[in-house]
């Protein structure tokens, strides 16, 4: 028989091995995910993989029960963690085991689980939850709307808080199931594809599934009586259109803008490269809204956006955004311009395309209406902080910005990047900071200088620093001044693009 003789120092070391972390190795996860803008938004100490959510909505009462089982993996040794839900809690379950649980702040779940977690460890999360979400109001606002048949949940930069918890911030996107029971004669909508539905005891359920990363405000869901309309791609792609029953005189319009989805899309993937999602719609329930979001697979649209004739212009804004803002999401939300100046520009793409004012034009156009003592040039797209987050200048701006780099890389290089940036960046997120490393590897031109112009200078650029960047300028000099300037041509698409820009204008304040 042969012993083993371990000496002092190695016997130290499997002692160390054997023994578990201590209590003090474990800590809380932060309560915010460190957000410029938003410092609650988010949580700290894990990474969501998974959301299903198991709903029952009753429109009658707004009353809505939930079951969600979140998994997701540990960053650190966690004491506790914190998750986003403003509804009321009934049980928690981490890893099948019973764990504590309080509300703190306006949406704050803080869950202390039976047994401290590992970093680096699966686990899953099982909460319970009811509550009537339009009575829930955070720092003064919602991102529930009650219709006359229904409710809709569609918001940025939150709405996930009024119907579900979750990491609330486009840091942590995770695939999706929701599951949603409704009295018969209602249907539920909700991101990606419908996988099933079935009725039992005068209640349907619809089953959907989004399975590519999904951040949490792109998550919607909504509850009423819709026509629906269900296509093909030339690819295969299932096309869901919902539009409620009561759109009145809306109703023509919305129609004819929405249901050329599948044509703007397949125009967009010349843009912008493959489709990256396993879906394709949009719907228009009864709300009074006037802003439409860009709601993964399925955009949200408000009745308004149609109030003067069919607008296919928001129709190429919101589908641009599931490249430019749902596939490559915002890092921080000061990182705004990452998905509305591409939006924008795509509209006066469109315009291009269709005859009605190149982006050229609508590009010089911008620049002239507005005089240097508008405040519209005191707003920085690159960071125009949270009270102007949805500024017009992070839009036209921002468009400027991308007309300026277009003039100075020529068209081969600029369309490669529009193309190249969405698949370096798919389904993950990205800085300002990351777009203009790109572009100046793409075009192999130091290209600081001109972002930090049209993006962060808070001031309208200079008549010949815009004539450098290939926009029209008015005359300088005393005759100049001396004449009247006459207005400058308005391109025929300006009206249709115009009346987008109610897009992000919910009429709430964003301060949470």
């Amino acid at each position: 028989m042969h012993r083993r003789i371990i000496v002092p120092s190695a016997l130290a070391a499997s002692l160390l091995l054997a023994i578990p972390a201590s209590a003090a190795d474990f800590v809380p996860g932060a309560a915010g995910i460190g957000d410029s803008y938003y410092p609650a938004s988010g949580n700290g100490g894990y990474d969501v993989s998974h959301y299903d959510l198991r709903l029952k909505y009753q429109p009658a009462t707004d009353l809505l029960e939930g079951t969600a089982t979140i998994l997701a993996t540990t960053k650190q040794n966690l004491s506790r963690f914190n998750l986003d839900l403003g509804l009321r809690v009934s049980e928690v379950r981490v890893n099948g085991r019973l764990a504590r649980f309080t509300a703190s702040g306006a949406h704050e779940l803080e869950v202390t689980p039976a047994v401290p977690l590992e970093k680096n460890k699966p686990i899953s999360v099982v909460v319970r939850y009811a509550g009537k979400p339009s009575e829930v109001k955070i720092d003064g606002w919602t991102a529930w709307a009650r219709t006359p048949d229904g409710a809709v949940a569609a918001q940025e930069p939150d709405s996930a808080v009024w119907w579900f918890p979750s990491n609330d911030h486009p840091l942590d996107k995770a695939t999706f199931d929701v599951s949603v029971s409704v009295p018969d004669g209602h249907q539920a909508i909700s991101n990606g594809v419908l996988q099933s539905q079935s009725s039992r005891l005068g209640w349907t359920r619809f089953n959907w599934r989004s399975d590519k990363p999904q951040a949490t405000y792109l998550a919607t869901l909504a509850v009423g009586r819709f026509d629906i309309t269900t296509d093909r791609t030339a690819n295969g792609l299932p096309v869901l259109n919902a539009y409620s029953k009561d759109l009145g005189g809306n109703d023509g319009a919305a129609r004819a803008s929405i249901e050329r989805t599948t044509e703007v899309a397949e125009w967009l993937e010349s843009l912008f490269g493959p489709y990256p999602f396993n879906s394709l719609g949009g719907y228009v329930p009864n709300v009074t809204s006037g802003f439409a979001l860009e709601t993964q697979t399925r955009p949200f649209y408000s009745p308004r956006q149609f109030a003067n004739g069919a607008n296919v212009s928001v129709v190429v804004h919101e589908l641009a955004h599931q490249w430019y803002g749902d596939s490559v999401s915002v890092r921080d939300w000061k990182d705004i311009w990452v998905n509305e100046g591409f939006a924008r520009y795509s509209q006066w793409l469109w315009s291009e395309k269709e005859g009605e004012g190149t982006a050229q034009e609508l590009a010089d156009y911008v620049y002239a209406i507005r005089t240097a003592e508008d405040p519209f040039w005191t707003v920085k797209p690159g960071d125009p902080g949270a009270e102007n987050q949805f500024h017009i200048a992070v839009y036209d701006r921002g468009a400027l910005a991308l007309q300026a780099l277009r003039n100075e890389i020529g068209d081969d290089d600029f369309f490669a990047i529009l193309k190249g940036w969405p698949q370096e960046f798919a389904y993950g997120n990205a800085r300002v900071s990351d777009f203009v490393r790109y572009a100046e590897r793409i075009s192999g031109k130091p290209l600081a200088g001109l972002f930090d112009t049209w993006l962060y200078t808070p001031s309208k650029p200079s008549a010949s620093t815009a004539a450098a960047a290939g926009l029209s300028a008015p005359a300088a000099g005393p005759a100049a001044r001396a004449t009247v300037r006459p207005e400058p041509v308005r391109p025929k698409s300006w009206k249709k693009i115009a009346e987008t820009n109610t897009i992000h204008e919910t009429g709430e304040p964003h301060t949470h």
